[in-house]
C-alpha cells in the first residue's frame, strides 16, 4: 500500500491515466462492450473528418478508449513503464501537456490516413452508394493510447538512448534507441504494405513518434524549463 501511494504522490499523471483510461474502458463494456461498434465508439472514437459522426473533440477522446483487454493491458503496460520516468524528469503538467499533444498530432496523421484509405471513392475512381460509404468511415473509426504513448516512447529513446531494455521474444537487451527505431521501422512497414485485416493504425503511432520526438528536440535546442 505504500508502494502506491508513493506511486501516485511521484507521477501523478501517469497514476490518473491508467485509472481514467480503465475507468472509459469498464464504460464501454457497460455501454455497448468492445467487440462490435456502439454508439459509445460514434459518440467518442476518432472518425473520418467526412464522417456525419465526427467531431472534433474526438481528437482527445480516442486516446482514452481502447479495442479489447489486450489492447488497453499492452498501452497502460507502456504508459506506466516509460510515462513514470518522464514524468520524474519533466513533471506532471509538462508531461501532460506532451502525453496530449502527441495524442491529438497521431489523430491528425490518422486522419490523413483517413483521406488516402478513402482516395479513390472521393475521386469516383470507386463508386459507392452514399450510405455505404458513411458506414464504411464508421467502421474505420479509431481507439487506443498507442499513438500518445509512441511519442513517450520516442522521447525515452532520446533522452535516455543507451538505456537497455528486454523485449519480447528478443534474448539479449536491446538500447532504447534501437528499439524505438525498430518500432516505428514496423509500423511504417505495417503502413504501407496494407495487410489485409490489419486493424492497426500504423500511422497514428509514426505520427505520435514523430511529434514526441519534434517537442524533445525542440525542448533540447531551447533548454526550456517549462513549455506550459
Amino acid at each position: 500500500m505504500a508502494y502506491g501511494n508513493n506511486y501516485q504522490r511521484t507521477t501523478p499523471i501517469v497514476f490518473n491515466l491508467i485509472i481514467i483510461n480503465a475507468l472509459v474502458f469498464f464504460a464501454q463494456i457497460m455501454f455497448g462492450g468492445t467487440s462490435e461498434l456502439s454508439r459509445v465508439d460514434d459518440l467518442f472514437a476518432l472518425h473520418h473528418y467526412k464522417s456525419d459522426e465526427f467531431r472534433p473533440y474526438q481528437l482527445i477522446t480516442y486516446m482514452f478508449m481502447h479495442a479489447n483487454f489486450p489492447h488497453i493491458l499492452f498501452n497502460m503496460f507502456s504508459l506506466w513503464m516509460f510515462g513514470s520516468m518522464l514524468e520524474r524528469v519533466w513533471g506532471p503538467k509538462r508531461f501532460l501537456i506532451f502525453y496530449l499533444i502527441c495524442g491529438v498530432g497521431a489523430g491528425l496523421a490518422q486522419m490523413g490516413n483517413y483521406a488516402v484509405d478513402f482516395w479513390k471513392i472521393d475521386q469516383h475512381i470507386v463508386n459507392v452508394d452514399p450510405s455505404m460509404y458513411q458506414e464504411f468511415m464508421r467502421m474505420s473509426a479509431t481507439v487506443g493510447a498507442s499513438g500518445a504513448i509512441m511519442g513517450l516512447l520516442a522521447a525515452f529513446g532520446y533522452l535516455f538512448p543507451n538505456t537497455e531494455l528486454y523485449i519480447m521474444f528478443i534474448p539479449v537487451p536491446v538500447k532504447a534507441k534501437w528499439a524505438v527505431l525498430g518500432f516505428i521501422a514496423l509500423d511504417v512497414f505495417g503502413g504501407l504494405s496494407r495487410v489485409p485485416n490489419d486493424n492497426v493504425a500504423h500511422f497514428a503511432h509514426v505520427g505520435g513518434a514523430l511529434i514526441g520526438f519534434l517537442i524533445v528536440l525542440y525542448w533540447n535546442k531551447k533548454n526550456k524549463q517549462t513549455f506550459y
